[in-house]
């Protein structure tokens, strides 16, 4: 079965009209997004080639979903380390509140410098 193959005129030049195949509707949540933004500015030709060979929407869902359980796992690791339990929550909301804000920041920072800009 051949394909039709249909040109725009650009100028002098017959240029072809190339569309990329439809890629799986898949939600990328915040962890994907910052790496397709990363992925996109300093490694453009790993960008395209994920594009272009319609891999792109899985590779930052599986991206996602990964950076998404270290997320979890590591404040969870962290918390426990330092002793941040519902106990202390009912204690002092205030320190609670602290202590978890610097847990998830540093976990945000794990993530980001082992996932999502490397």
């Amino acid at each position: 079965m051949a394909t039709k193959i249909t040109y725009t005129q650009q100028g002098d030049y017959l240029l072809p009209d190339l569309k990329l195949p439809k890629q799986p509707k898949v939600e990328i949540g915040i962890w994907g997004k910052r790496h397709l933004r990363y992925i996109k500015q300093h490694h453009p030709i790993i960008y395209t080639n994920l594009l272009t060979s319609c891999k792109l929407t899985a590779y930052l869902a599986d991206i996602d979903e990964e950076a998404t359980e270290m997320f979890d796992r590591l404040v969870k690791q962290l918390a426990e380390c330092e002793g941040v339990t519902e106990l202390l929550k009912a204690e002092n909301q205030m320190l609670w509140v602290r202590k978890m804000n610097n847990i998830r920041n540093r976990a945000v920072e794990i993530v980001n410098n082992d996932l999502i800009y490397t």
